[in-house]
């Protein structure tokens, strides 16, 4: 296992990024093929959400990325990344993004920012570790009163 280079860590994480804008436009989870995803990431990829939210818990390979994706679909009518800014480029790369998303069960609408750490290992995202602000502003978005 040899991690990545700075510059090529960075490169995996903005095809990644690409790659999903595309997936999403093309319908996203249930619609479009993961396929133009799956070389970014590891077949063990560990995606690792806070439990406390609507699709929390470890999501592992390619499988797993494909059924988190499912779960944030029916969470989230809108996910949109407004702004990302890289605070590290070294890995684990962290990277601040800053979201607008509307829940899809409520239609309540939420800004906020998350905070990743993103590793990349052999040219592939290997785990990513997501951390949100305020998860319970999240899930109280997110469910019916």
């Amino acid at each position: 296992m040899t991690t990545a280079s700075t510059t090529d860590a960075e490169a995996v994480l903005k095809g990644m990024y690409a790659a999903e804008a595309e997936y999403l436009a093309a319908g996203g989870p249930g619609t479009a093929s993961f396929a133009p995803l799956a070389p970014f990431f590891s077949p063990d990829v560990v995606l690792r959400q806070a439990e406390s939210l609507p699709y929390g818990g470890d999501w592992r390979g390619h499988a797993g990325l494909e059924r988190f994706f499912l779960a944030m679909s029916a969470t989230w009518e809108s996910f949109d990344m407004v702004e990302q800014s890289f605070l590290s480029r070294d890995n684990p790369l962290v990277v601040l993004t800053r979201v607008r998303a509307r829940a899809r069960g409520t239609g309540r609408e939420l800004d906020f920012p998350i905070l990743q750490t993103i590793t990349v290992e052999d040219g592939r995202i290997a785990e990513v570790c997501p951390f949100y602000w305020d998860t319970a502003a999240i899930a109280a978005a997110c469910a019916p009163h």
